[in-house]
């Protein structure tokens, strides 16, 4: 029997549900499309969006698997036919089209990096979601540039440690919002200018003083709801909003003459949901951009705990629990 015609390990959502609904199956291994390879993952990321599929949350695109797990690290074991870009034994991590959480994914060949020789595996993993999300969004879409000033909430999460450490790369000044002292002092010791705790209902008065009463050039928002006008009453002139996420709510009341005033934009954006050429583009973008960072060690991803694979029922309840500083990677073992 072929490799690619054996089972594997993979970690199910057996019906939305707490973490306990995560359950290891068997179940066939992947095969390659026509541009597609197959990782033998060595390590996979674990993401909100996780969370929110598995809470059924976050619909599944019908193309995708429905398995959870959008990033990986590991080795080629197989390619379609049409690949030109790798070579089965190269070491790639990868951004998944869900599928992550087993021990072979498929993958379009376009959305896979090689593996800087300065990351582990865990590392690599804990790479393609946050650094893909943060640089289309921050870089690509508002533009944020150097001697600018960039305030992201949430900034003890893989998302805001991955922001800080690219806005400072980048020549720019961070402010951040976590949600404990201890996470503030870990944010400024991260490369964050300024941290205050967002339970301060005047953090806003905060990003005034932060930035002269001028105000901040981009907001990175994974909060939404009552946070969005607060947003846009810190933005300067020319100011930049992009909502990734709505952890506060998908609705908010505004009052949008700031937003004329000031002629301020707003743009959101998910990366699933978009097609393979759109995200083959934020890759090169990522490789051109990011990947020097990475393996000149300028940047890094922060990596707060490991767990196996068939203990990521553990894994989300971390993450549920906002303990977690960073990023939390589920280690895989795959069978022979």
């Amino acid at each position: 029997m072929s490799e690619l015609q054996q089972n594997m390990h993979a970690i199910e959502i057996r019906e939305p549900g707490p973490a306990e609904v995560l359950r290891l199956v068997t179940m066939p291994r992947p095969v390659p499309g026509d541009r597609d390879v197959v990782v033998r993952v060595e390590a996979a990321g674990v993401n909100r969006p996780d969370i929110l599929q598995r809470q059924g949350r976050y619909p599944v695109p019908e193309d995708a698997s429905p398995l959870p797990g959008l990033e990986i690290a590991g080795e080629i074991v197989a390619a379609g036919a049409g690949v030109t870009r790798w070579r089965i034994g190269d070491r790639v991590m990868a951004l998944t089209h869900g599928g992550g959480y087993a021990e072979y994914c498929r993958v379009f060949e376009g959305h896979c990096l090689p593996i800087p020789s300065a990351l582990s595996a865990v590392e690599a993993a804990a790479v393609p979601e946050t650094f893909f999300t943060v640089w289309y969004n921050v870089f690509m879409r508002c533009r944020l540039k150097r001697g600018e000033t960039l305030l992201v909430h949430g900034g003890s999460s893989g998302i805001g440690t991955t922001a800080i450490q690219l806005a400072r790369a980048t020549g720019c000044r961070v402010i951040t919002t976590a949600g404990t002292e201890e996470k503030c002092r870990f944010c400024e010791a991260l490369g964050a200018d300024r941290a205050v705790n967002y339970h301060d209902d005047d953090w806003p008065g905060t990003v005034r003083d932060f930035s002269g009463g001028r105000g901040v050039d981009v907001v990175l928002d994974i909060v939404a709801g009552p946070y969005v006008q607060k947003n846009l009453n810190c933005l300067a002139k020319e100011g930049r909003l992009a909502i990734i996420a709505f952890l506060g709510g998908p609705e908010s009341e505004l009052n949008l003459r700031v937003l004329l005033a000031r002629r301020l934009t707003i743009t959101g954006s998910t990366l699933r949901p978009q097609s393979n050429d759109e995200k083959a583009r934020i890759a090169d973008a990522v490789s051109q951009h990011v990947l020097p960072l990475l393996a000149a060690g300028t940047v890094r991803p922060v990596i707060h705990a490991t767990f196996p694979l068939a203990e990521a029922a553990a894994a989300h309840e971390l993450m549920e629990s906002s303990r977690h500083r960073g990023k939390i990677v589920l280690t895989v073992a795959a069978g022979n």
